[in-house]
């Protein structure tokens, strides 16, 4: 993206130009049932700051360089207008799974489900992820459609190597973060024959990730976590593995720049992980719905009227709070 590193603003010109925001989520997702952030309007258009509460100021400096590259800067020219995404299952219950999956797949026509799992009870992780399959199994036809799940570094290594040696028999397309560290990344992938996805360990460093090979066949990207669609589109180039652009809980306001890092891709080989919209009860903005299981590459705004609401869902003391954040993201933040 164009050269905001070097935008002549004050951390006074950013704040006077936030609008906090709190969005209700459909189902409890990231032990969250709303989802909270700022908006800031600039010349460009909209960014969004919505580090979650255990980013470190660090991480957060980071959300907010991509928030001003949104706002401030200018985003690269898409190579493509649609994205393929993938819809996504919290942890929910079988019977809640094989409904939100055949809603995904009917009525916004994903083939990609990512299942989240890590859940205390194994044979909990085990009903979501079969019954995906046999939704899948049933309406698209044996075989067909792609189960990728997701940890969220859950797993110690003989947890996640008993969890993938059951799992891996509903066909995965990969395992996204099963454990925290890299040493037990690495440890596990020689236990189990499950293609690795990194995640948690490129987004929460405090340092730049360049190399993911030694421990993953894939590298997740959500560009609000690295710093924005430009750094996000040359970290996919030093990584040399195939890379997910995954959003990060974002409004469909903040996951317009999502998409713009995908739209920018070189190459996709894989259905990018955008497809949260349907997460939310309320939104700032006409959401964004997977429609034949891709996405249009957009650029819009808030919606006066439901960007009103969401900044009065906030109460004083939790609008205090985005702006404190804010300051100390501002502090910590690193030029990319």
């Amino acid at each position: 993206m164009g050269d905001q590193g070097h935008l002549d603003l004050t951390v006074q010109d950013v704040l006077q130009a936030a609008i906090p925001f709190a969005l209700p989520l459909r189902r409890r997702f990231r032990g969250l049932d709303v989802r909270e952030g700022m908006l800031i309007k600039g010349p460009s258009g909209w960014g969004e700051f919505a580090p979650f509460d255990d980013y470190s100021d660090v991480a957060a400096g980071r959300w907010l360089t991509s928030a001003i590259e949104a706002a401030f800067g200018q985003w690269p020219t898409p190579v493509r207008s649609e994205i393929q995404v993938n819809a996504i299952i919290p942890a929910v219950d079988a019977s809640d799974a094989a409904g939100l999956t055949r809603e995904a797949v009917l009525d916004r026509g994903c083939r990609t489900i990512k299942v989240k799992v890590g859940s205390p009870v194994l044979g909990d992780d085990e009903a979501r992820v079969a019954t995906v399959r046999d939704v899948l199994d049933t309406v698209l036809g044996k075989g067909a459609g792609a189960i990728r799940i997701d940890a969220n570094a859950a797993w110690d290594v003989p947890t996640a190597a008993r969890a993938l040696r059951r799992l891996a028999a509903y066909d995965l397309e990969y395992v996204e973060q099963p454990c925290r560290t890299r040493d037990e990344l690495r440890e596990l992938r020689g236990m189990v024959d499950v293609r690795f996805a990194a995640d948690e360990v490129i987004r929460t460093s405090d340092t730049p990730v360049t190399s993911v090979a030694d421990i993953a066949d894939v590298a997740v990207l959500k560009p609000a976590t690295l710093g924005g669609v430009a750094v996000t589109l040359a970290r996919a180039q030093e990584l040399n593995v195939p890379v997910v652009i995954s959003g990060s809980l974002d409004s469909s306001v903040g996951l317009e720049t999502a998409l713009a890092a995908a739209a920018a891709m070189p190459e996709l080989p894989f259905a990018s992980g955008l497809g949260t919209g349907a997460l939310f009860a309320a939104d700032l903005t006409a959401p964004l719905l997977p429609e034949g299981g891709t996405l249009p590459v957009r650029r819009t705004g808030p919606e006066l009227p439901d960007l009103l609401a969401a900044r009065d869902r906030l109460t004083d003391e939790r609008a205090a709070y985005w702006r404190s954040r804010l300051v100390a993201a501002w502090s910590s933040r690193q030029e990319p």
